[in-house]
């Protein structure tokens, strides 16, 4: 392991440093120890307001917890409870239901981030892989916390998706009895979903641990794809990427604010406002917005257990990027023809959504064509594993891509001279 040159000037903090490096750690993982790539842009912003949403996540779940109680007969109310008579309960929960959507988005966009810079590729394959295992715990922690509040669309939620590993082989009934605590979705059902919700921040803050680890070790990547030469390539991740990434914070805090003390239910599904009830069966039972992707994939396969594995298949398909991508160049910057299928696969993802969030059996009205949900969310998973299976392997193996710059030293200062005034 490398030793750090970092000496506090402090007598006190020096000694404690000696003893415990704590301070030689931030010192050279986050401040003027630890150099990154000189050209990041503010795409890099995403990544460390992912950290930040955990926190906020986990802050305020610890304290919404001292309030809530996880009975069936009693978790409903302790939300209202929560809701009306904790001091100041009303902004912890808004800020908790939407500080989850939050983080999915920035989530989302540091993954899009990662397929269009190639941040999956040699030698970074295990930052990648540790990353989609950070996004499958946080669609398992989501899951379970859109339980807790024990209204309609949690309960009927639980039940559907639990429902699907019936579909398993020969022990699909009893993963599904395991997950229920029983026969049904009940009170063992939530109380379990309860544990899991309040085990799995910290799991995922220890992923994120290894995360950062891993990245450090090869280094960033940036928008261009192209390896380190040199420290003329580099620079101080603090002063210049702190400042950048306080900017990007306080853009995201009022992005974040705005739905909180403006549009607190947006992103929410009005039945979780009526009390579960077993014999009364919404009109439309759908996910939170985050997994309506996946829904729809989930749907638009006939078979059940079919379903279940294109539904799973659809995220472990992340897994595979590194071998399925054969390209020269890691950035699509130069990747012309994969940047366009990949702005589509973005599109279509969107689509899939869209879709993921109505019945099935309505239908789209498109220049006075109809088209039904099941058939568009159909066309659209095609597209979604088409992209993965056979335009990533057939485009970069085939695609020449643009000429590479020489080094990140030499694109700063060409860009530096192209943008100062002319004397």
């Amino acid at each position: 392991m490398a030793t750090s040159n970092y000496q506090p000037k402090n007598r006190f903090l020096r000694a404690f440093n000696e003893q415990l490096p704590i301070l030689s750690l931030i010192h050279d993982s986050l401040g003027p120890g630890y150099r990154a790539p000189k050209n990041l842009n503010y795409w890099w912003n995403f990544g460390s307001l992912a950290g930040f949403c955990l926190i906020v996540q986990i802050v305020t779940g610890i304290v919404l917890v001292m309030h809530y109680t996880p009975h069936a007969d009693l978790a409903f109310d302790s939300v209202e409870h929560i809701m009306r008579d904790v001091n100041y309960g009303w902004l912890l929960r808004y800020i908790h239901a939407n500080g989850a959507s939050m983080f999915f988005i920035v989530v989302y966009i540091h993954i899009f981030r990662g397929l269009f810079y190639g941040s999956y590729r040699s030698p970074r394959e295990t930052l990648w892989f540790l990353g989609v295992i950070i996004y499958l715990l946080m669609m398992a922690t989501g899951f379970m916390g859109y339980v807790l509040p024990w209204g309609q669309m949690s309960f009927w939620g639980a039940t559907v998706i639990t429902n699907l590993f019936s579909a398993v082989p020969l022990v699909g009934d009893e993963i599904v009895t395991f997950l229920w605590g029983g026969y049904s979705v009940d009170n063992p059902t939530l109380q379990r979903f309860f544990s899991l919700h309040y085990l799995l921040p910290f799991v995922i803050l220890g992923m994120v641990i290894l995360h950062i680890w891993a990245l450090h070790i090869p280094g960033s990547n940036n928008p261009l794809g192209i390896d380190v030469q040199g420290p003329q390539d580099q620079v101080p991740f603090h002063p210049y990427y702190t400042a950048k990434d306080a900017f990007g914070l306080g853009l995201f805090l009022i992005f974040f604010a705005v739905f909180v003390f403006y549009f607190p239910n947006f992103l929410g599904h009005p039945d979780n406002y009526i009390e579960a009830n077993p014999m009364v069966t919404p009109a439309h039972i759908v996910p939170e917005w985050y997994y309506l992707p996946f829904y729809a994939i989930l749907r638009a396969i006939p078979d059940k257990l079919g379903g279940v594995v294109a539904m799973f298949a659809a995220i472990l398909i992340l897994f595979a990027m590194p071998w399925l991508d054969g390209s020269k160049a890691r950035s699509s910057r130069f990747r012309p023809i994969y940047r366009t299928f990949l702005w589509l696969f973005v599109a279509n993802a969107i689509l899939l959504g869209y879709v993921g969030a109505n019945s099935p059996d309505d239908f789209l009205h498109l220049g006075g064509v109809d088209i039904s949900f099941l058939t568009l969310g159909r066309i659209a998973t095609a597209y979604y594993f088409l992209f993965f299976l056979v335009i990533v392997p057939v485009v970069s193996r085939w695609e020449e891509p643009l000429p590479l710059p020489k080094s990140i030293n030499e694109e700063v200062l060409k860009k530096a001279a192209k943008a100062a005034p002319a004397e």
